[in-house]
């Protein structure tokens, strides 16, 4: 007889696939978008020189030097001075910290105030749905500029005293201006996912309207709110160097880049640099939030082809 052999099976381990998050994909289809990473780059290049550089420097950025005033660019003062001998280089970065704090903080308000209107009017439809949009058409017809000036003019006369000093009356008009393509956005969001299966699905577990908006629809409608919130930045940066400029905006001392070219009017002719430098860094911004934009639209694009 012939003795049977008995074989030990033999166990393959095959690495594990790494899961693609959505964090994932979106970071692989943005970083292909070669201007939006040199934006993100200028981007937070400018935000750490608002922060570092006024701290690193020996010049105040609020102390005059009578001696010193309309300095062309040196070694000294890589951007010159202005008429009043204060560096334009730290001069600058401290007035971009205020801008670029107005931009984000009137971002998240119009977003939150957008996103909100939307999201009512695409689920709940009906009366709710025209009310609130025909405000959003009501606003859209009104001239921006004029209607900011306005409330702002409203807000300083002191009508709410703790919302008429400091910044706070520049985000609340420039938010107030700013909040209606959002909510055009928010409400198609809304109107396409609320038909979807799974929310059907959800509704029918046992899911009331507030979850279904929050938990089901709002994280799937977040694509266009994201794109929209990085354009929302840079519209609100040159609205407020829009307003600093005709004298509503910021008032001196205080720097931004729009009042410091409202103050360089008379100082083209001969002090061109004092225009020149916060004219550029909006420039930059702007352009650097429109590209991560646009960078960020690419990316989460659901029709998207590697």
């Amino acid at each position: 007889m012939t003795q049977a052999t008995v074989t030990t099976p033999q166990f393959v381990f095959e690495p594990t696939m790494r899961q693609d998050t959505l964090l994932s994909i979106t970071w692989r289809h943005f970083r292909k978008h070669r201007l939006a990473l040199i934006g993100s780059t200028i981007l937070v290049l400018l935000i750490l020189g608002t922060i570092v550089i006024p701290i690193v420097t020996n010049y105040d950025p609020g102390k005059t030097h009578i001696l010193d005033k309309y300095l062309p660019p040196s070694f000294d003062h890589p951007m010159g001075t202005d008429g009043l001998g204060r560096d334009m280089l730290v001069r600058s970065m401290d007035g971009g910290r205020i801008s670029l704090l107005i931009g984000l903080l009137a971002m998240s308000l119009a977003i939150i105030i957008g996103t909100t209107f939307g999201a009512l009017a695409g689920f709940y439809g009906g009366w709710l749905d025209n009310i609130l949009m025909r405000i959003a058409d009501i606003m859209l017809t009104m001239p921006t500029l004029f209607v900011a000036i306005l409330l702002t003019q409203l807000l300083r006369a002191g009508v709410v005293p703790f919302l008429s000093a400091g910044i706070i009356p520049i985000v609340l008009v420039i938010a107030a201006t700013s909040w209606m393509s959002v909510a055009r956005l928010v409400r198609a969001s809304y109107l396409s996912i609320k038909q979807k299966e799974f929310i059907e699905a959800a509704r029918s577990s046992g899911s009331k309207n507030f979850r279904l908006m929050l938990r089901h629809i709002l994280p799937n409608a977040m694509s266009p709110i994201i794109v929209a919130a990085t354009l929302r930045v840079g519209a609100a940066i040159i609205t407020e160097s829009g307003l600093s400029y005709l004298g509503f905006g910021v008032q001196p001392p205080t720097p931004t880049w729009g009042n410091m070219l409202r103050n360089a009017q008379s100082e083209m002719d001969y002090a061109p640099w004092t225009a020149i430098f916060p004219g550029l860094f909006i420039f930059l911004t702007v352009i650097a939030v429109n590209y991560i934009g646009d960078g960020l639209r690419d990316a989460l694009d659901p029709h998207h082809v590697e």
